[in-house]
């Protein structure tokens, strides 16, 4: 999975990835779970990065250092990536009925785990989807 280093220490070190999304095991308690917990799909937590003088995602990269509380989403992102999808699931995600963010996940995920060359492919057909997705934690 092609993460940014400092998220992926962030993830592997979070409690809730640790505790509360190890007690789950299948795609089905992951799906339900994304459901009930994720709010946005930005990398960290709202105001637990200190970025003041930096930009971007990862501020000024070199060295990064200023890490917040990883987010809930991106947590569960990486638990559908050690639970190793099918295509199947993968498609369940992106074409999932009942929630944007289910969705959301499951399109990252595709950006996170296939060949660019593969990615056309799987958003051509959602292009013009007109669902609505909290990209970030507006106020």
């Amino acid at each position: 999975m092609n993460l940014n280093p400092m998220i992926l220490t962030n993830i592997l070190s979070s409690p809730y990835f640790k505790v509360q999304l190890y007690e789950l095991k299948t795609y089905h308690e992951v799906v339900d779970e994304i459901f009930f917990k994720v709010t946005h799909v930005e990398p960290w937590e709202k105001g637990s990065r200190k970025t003041a003088g930096q930009t971007g995602m990862c501020g000024g990269v070199r060295g990064v250092g200023t890490g917040g509380i990883v987010s809930t989403a991106f947590c569960l992102l990486y638990k559908l990536f050690t639970l190793k999808l099918t295509r199947k699931q993968v498609m369940g995600l992106i074409t999932h009925i009942d929630s944007p963010y289910i969705r959301a996940l499951g399109f990252m995920y595709i950006r996170y785990t296939q060949p660019p060359k593969d990615l056309w492919d799987w958003f051509e057909s959602f292009l013009d989807d007109e669902e609505v997705c909290q990209q970030g934690t507006l106020m």
